[in-house]
């Protein structure tokens, strides 16, 4: 490992944190499970990351950061279209991949219980959350923008109630997924709504 630089430990650090999440979950994890996943050895562990469950969190807080990039890439991956459309592409980028994202989301459920009671989590997921919902405001922004459309709310709370349904739909969908909605019944629903009120 002398010719492997720092920034590549530490990323291989990161990458078998979040094998290690997707396969054994936060609880079962252990430092040994990080150091044969990554390659590394224990003492790296704390130099880069002060701790095994520092070294979890920032696992947890990557998984949420890359499908951020996922659903904004989905979003401007071509023509924008209507915004019915722009909505159909967000929450099937959103919702639509549970199933081939399943590993990663348990991992991700199973940080918030944890950072009920450790600061250091809550804090970084709720850093998380601020970066996906400024991330989402910019694409909205951009979006409109491009489209030539007024946003009829303020972006940031249209961003945090779309982030709200697919919080909860991902947790249904673990624990029932013939049960929960796909994308374009979310957005039927949501349309629904929208003309009734």
């Amino acid at each position: 490992m002398d010719s492997v630089s720092r920034k590549e430990v530490r990323e291989r650090l990161l990458a078998g944190a979040v094998s290690c999440l997707q396969e054994k979950g936060y609880a079962r994890t252990t430092a040994r499970d990080l150091v044969a996943a990554s390659g590394t050895n224990l003492a790296s562990i704390g130099y880069h990351f002060g701790s095994k469950d520092a070294l979890l969190n920032e696992a947890i807080v990557a998984c949420f950061e890359a499908w951020t990039v996922r659903t904004e890439k989905a979003i401007f991956a071509s023509e924008l279209g209507t915004p019915r459309e722009l909505l159909e592409r967000a929450m099937a980028a959103m919702v639509d991949v549970f199933g081939e994202m399943r590993p990663m989301l348990m991992g991700c459920v199973e940080g918030y219980p944890v950072a009920l009671r450790e600061e250091a989590l809550r804090a970084r997921l709720a850093d998380s959350y601020r970066q996906a919902r400024e991330a989402g405001v910019a694409m909205l922004r951009r979006a409109a923008d491009e489209m030539g459309v007024e946003l009829p709310v303020a972006p940031e709370v249209l961003v945090s109630v779309v982030i709200a349904i697919s919080d909860g739909l991902m947790i249904q969908w673990l624990l029932d997924p013939d049960s929960t909605p796909d994308s374009r019944q979310v957005v039927d629903a949501l349309a629904a709504v929208s003309a009734v009120l």
